[in-house]
């Protein structure tokens, strides 16, 4: 981008940022920090607006602020292994998120039809679904749950510890 430098305010809107995220990328090392002329304000190269906007888009494809940082220092994009790892990366984790949204949504498919079908004076399958187990020291933990949570822990793990 080229044309005149622009002081912070005018990057962030002319990027679709706010200042305090300009200063956040500066603090992270994302964004230079110009130097501030004596008395004035910094000055910033119309080629930030980019930089801004292209880690919005790369945070916008599910990549870390690491990443965009990793893939804004392959300058011209000539190493393509190492962006395509980075990438690879970040598919293999959105592959593993998915899988865990697809068994939240069969959980929940599930809960529905379980509450649709019962019948009688049954406690509701969604509640029932939400609530802790006795493995995991919730409510159904039996007479002690109202211990603290350190006593808890204690027990699970075979020692006993005094409050």
């Amino acid at each position: 981008m080229d044309g005149e430098p622009l002081r912070i305010g005018a990057l962030a809107r002319a990027a679709g940022v706010g200042i305090e995220t300009v200063r956040y990328y500066q603090r992270r090392g994302l964004l230079g920090r110009p130097d501030r002329p004596f008395g004035g304000q910094r000055l910033y190269p119309p080629a930030y607006v980019d930089r801004l906007r292209f880690i919005k888009r790369a945070q916008a494809l599910g990549f870390s602020l690491e990443d965009a940082g990793a893939l804004l220092k392959l300058d011209a994009g000539l190493d393509h292994r190492r962006a395509r790892s980075i990438a690879a990366a970040r598919l293999v984790d959105i592959q593993a998120r998915l899988a865990h949204l697809e068994a939240l949504r069969t959980a929940l498919h599930h809960a529905i039809h379980e509450c649709e079908h019962a019948e009688g004076r049954v406690a509701c399958p969604i509640i029932a679904a939400l609530l802790p187990t006795s493995a995991e020291g919730g409510p159904t933990a039996g007479p002690r749950a109202s211990s603290t949570p350190r006593q808890a822990a204690g027990r699970r793990s075979g020692r006993t510890q005094r409050a």
